[in-house]
Order: C-alpha cells, then structure tokens, then sequence
C-alpha cells in the first residue's frame, strides 16, 4: 500500500490540527484567537505548489472542522446524514484551497505578502459565500465571523457584515503563518511586522463606533422557553405538551410582571405544536394566554396547505410565525423562507431514502415562504405598528433575508427557534453567536427565543443582557431599543460579496494564464 512522504504526513497533520483548533474558537469554547490559529495551520499546510494537493488540505482541514462542529447533526438525524452534510462542506473547503492555489500563482501576487494575505481573505469569503448558497439552499454553519463574537472583530460586522469579518480572520491567519515561514529566513521586517499588522487590526477594530439608542423607542417584551419532556426527534411525541407549557409559562409571566407590564409575547418557532387556526382545542389554549397578558403574541407553529391550493399541486405545509391579537385572533402570518434541506424537506427523496430510511419522517416537504421576515405589531403604548423582524431558526445564518428584514423596516429582530432535536450539544449555543453577530451587524437589539434554551437578550452592540439554561422552563422579560438607522453593511448590502467575487474570478483567470510563463522562466 503506498504510503505519504513524512513531509506529507507533516502537512497532512498540520491542516487535521488547524481544523480541530478551528472548532474550538467557537461556541462552547469560544476560544476567539483559535480561527486564527487554526487558518494559519491551513495556510502553512498549503505552501506545496499543487492544486490538488491544495485540495486533498483543504478536506482533510474542513473535515477536521465539520465533524466535532456540527455533531449535533448526528445527535438529530444520525450518522450518515451528520457525515454527509461534513463531507458536503468540506469539498467545498477543499475547492476553495484549490482555487487559491492557482490564484497565488498569479505574477502579480506570487511574491508579495500582504497581497497574498488579502487575497487569500477575499477567496476564502467567497468559499463561504458558496456554502451559503449551495447546495439545496446553502449551508452557511461554520463561518469564520460567527467564531468571534467575543472579539474586537466583531465591531467590523456593522462595517461588512459577515463577509468582511471572516475575509479579515483569513488574512490575520495567512499573516501569522508568514511568521512562522520568515523565522527560517531570518526576515527580521516579515518577523515583526506580521504580528504587529496583527496586533493593529485588533486594536484598531476597537475603534469603530457601534449604536445602541433608541431611536424608535422602547418595547418592553415577553418571553416564554416552554421546554419539552425530553430531548430528541420524540419531543413533539405528546400531544399538546408542548403548547401547555408555553401557555403555562406565559400565565407564570403575566403574575410576575403584572397587567400592562408588556407590550406583546413571543413564543419560539413550533411553540403550537397544533396549529390553533386549525384545530378547537389548540385555539381555546392559545386564546388563554393571550387573555391571561392581554396583549399581542407572536408564535410558532405549521400550517398544512393541501395540493389544490399549491402553485404546483402538491401537497405542502409552511413554518409560521403567527401574530395573535387579544379579541382579534390571528392577524398575520410570516413563512419560514428557507426551510432546511433534509430536516424540514428532502431532496432527492428517493436517493436519499437509500441511505436513510427517516427521511420518511418528513411525510410532507415545507414549502418556501415568499414575503419578507417582518410583523407589523401594534404596540399600544406606542400607539403604532411595530415592524419586528423574525428571523426563524437557521434563517438567522443566512445574510440577506435578514438584511432585507431590516432594510424593511424591522427595528428589532426576533430570532424563534425549536432546539429540541438537538439535545446538549453546543448547536443553541452556535445559533445565539450567530444572533449576536446578527445584532451587530444590523445595529438591532436581537431576542433568540427557544422552545428548551439556549433563549438570549442582547443589545444592539452585540452584548448579552439575559440568558436561559439548556432544557428549563423560564421567561425572559426585556426592555428593547428600537432602532431606525442603518449600518454601513446594510447600506453596502451584496457589494462586499460581488466585488470579492470578481476580484476572485480575476485573480484566478491571471493565475492561469501567467503562471505557465512564471515558470518557463524559473
């Protein structure tokens, strides 16, 4: 059997470790400084001159990352699916590195390092801008920007949103491998420049202004964490357990806050676990917790559509957030826009059945909603409608539906989600660092709501003022800044992402055609 060269098995190890370090710059280590760390391993383990080579670090890097990242995804739905999905996002990884193989073969890159060092940023956003978008809708899980949260990186979400902060994560790792390279050489310029470029960025990320007042006004909101008998794919098992628990919760809340003590409720996404529109006794129970607060509540639950009613004469049903008024009833419905691939519908079900009978699970594919994630709520002390932007589940990863909910109008994002499935693994905990990095990013004081927790309150500034515990029945009670202004992302929208995508392909295309005579030469 033929066997790796020790200098490959030296690399091959390098890009294992970097992914390992990776994971653990994200939640629930939350050590920052290990993204760095871990890119500037890939980047060393990428010096050979081969883009299939290139390649082959690049999956071995992303498969190291992806496993212990999304293990919950084995916790929920199994092995095969967990390996599948780790596999998927690491091809891509892999087509990344490869990419930027030839790219730094570039005449005009080869020898420069800042230049290389930005332009490695910029090829690997556009990677991730890749994992968001495809397949089957993208799975963005595992951005560069959502590791750092709890670093002076995350100020500059306001200024690029999630591109730019993974693009400059990428870059401070190249600039640290590049240490690592020049301390053979003896470069004493390279040796102390690269951590002191470093060291500048960080400081300087510290500098930029972040916005908390509000500009709209204040709403004063409720929040029930109704929590589920067990964890697991049996949570919803009881019939109408879980909305109990939430309409219990919720009379719980009104006691402590007393009448008029807020302005409306949320409950997290599937909270009706019937839909109250549908069925009698779901609706008597959810009409019990409004009448027990007696103001609106937002909350979550499926509704089936049957195929005479689709555009394409299937049968459907769609993730909603319902807005339920006191004396009303249901006034508004939004639709969970990207439902996700083989969890909420299965692609391919035929092929997929193949390898995973509980495909057969998901008995009725969710349907795509195609109005924008804001609810107009009338909020009484204001005396007009509030837009809130709600965001549901791992709609919080993806970039532009949560910039068009704000560029909308929403002046607070709600983020409802159902955990359950996923046990005590760190998946909440990774969904409420995206929610932070949301609020930054946006510059919107962001409420994540969960059926059994991680539930969190942050400021607009990317602060954590409440949290919940993991599988406990609480209610949060907040006071939240509305807020108007847009940050220079949401002005910038998609700019970020095209330009880094044309100076990508540019960048490519000049490696192509000028490293043959690069190397004629040498």
């Amino acid at each position: 059997m033929p066997q790796l060269p020790p200098r490959r098995l030296t690399t091959a190890a390098m890009a294992v470790a970097g992914g390992l370090l990776t994971d653990t710059s994200f939640p629930q280590r939350n050590w920052w400084p290990m993204a760095i760390v871990g890119v500037a391993l890939l980047v060393l383990a990428l010096r050979r001159d081969s883009a299939r080579w290139g390649a082959a670090v690049g999956f071995l890097w992303g498969i190291a990352f992806f496993l212990p990242h999304i293990w919950w995804a084995n916790d929920a739905v199994g092995v095969i699916p967990w390996l599948a999905l780790s596999v998927a996002e690491s091809g891509i990884v892999a087509a990344t590195c490869a990419v930027w193989v030839w790219v730094r073969r570039g005449t005009l890159v080869n020898r420069l390092i800042l230049a290389q060092s930005l332009l490695f940023g910029v090829v690997w956003a556009v990677g991730e801008q890749v994992r968001q978008v495809w397949p089957f809708g993208g799975f963005p899980w595992g951005r560069l920007a959502f590791s750092q949260t709890d670093s002076p990186l995350l100020r500059l979400a306001s200024l690029g949103g999630a591109p730019l902060v993974s693009a400059v994560v990428a870059v401070l790792g190249f600039l640290l491998a590049s240490v690592a390279v020049t301390l053979r050489r003896a470069d004493t310029v390279r040796v102390i420049g690269a951590p002191a470029a470093v060291a500048a960025v960080l400081a300087g990320s510290l500098l930029v202004p972040l916005g908390t007042n509000a500009s709209g006004g204040s709403l004063r909101v409720g929040a029930v964490q109704g929590n589920v008998a067990e964890p697991g794919l049996g949570a919803f098992a009881n019939a109408y357990e879980v909305l109990t628990n939430h309409v219990e919760g919720t009379e719980a809340l009104a006691e402590q806050v007393g009448p008029g003590g807020v302005d409306m409720v949320l409950w997290p996404e599937n909270s009706s676990d019937f839909n109250p529109r549908v069925y009698e006794d779901a609706r008597v129970l959810v009409e019990r917790a409004v009448d027990a607060v007696g103001v609106p509540l937002l909350f979550g639950t499926d509704r089936y559509a049957e195929a005479a009613d689709e555009p394409d004469g299937v049968d459907a049903r769609y993730n909603e957030m319902v807005l339920w008024l006191p004396d009303q009833g249901p006034v508004f419905a939004y639709a969970k826009q990207i439902p996700a691939a083989f969890a909420e519908y299965i692609p391919m079900r035929d092929i997929a059945r193949i390898f995973s009978s509980a495909v057969d699970l998901v008995s009725v594919d969710m349907a795509r909603g195609t109005e924008i994630a804001v609810v107009p709520v009338p909020i009484a002390s204001l005396d007009r409608d509030v837009p809130v932007g709600t965001i549901i589940c791992f709609e919080v990863a993806y970039d532009a539906l949560i910039r068009e909910s704000v560029v909308g109008g929403a002046e607070v994002l709600f983020v409802p989600t159902n955990n359950a499935s996923f046990g005590y693994t760190a998946e909440s905990e990774q969904q409420l660092a995206m929610s932070r990095f949301r609020a930054v990013e946006h510059g919107r004081a962001t409420l994540q709501i969960s059926t059994v927790g991680v539930s969190g309150v942050i400021a607009p500034n990317g602060v954590v003022l409440q949290t919940t515990g993991h599988f406990t029945a609480e209610e949060l009670v907040a006071t939240l800044p509305l807020r108007t202004e847009l940050t220079i992302s949401d002005r910038l929208g998609d700019a970020p992402v095209v330009a880094f995508t044309l100076l990508t392909v540019l960048s490519l295309l000049t490696g192509i055609v000028t490293a043959p005579r690069a190397k004629r030469r040498r």
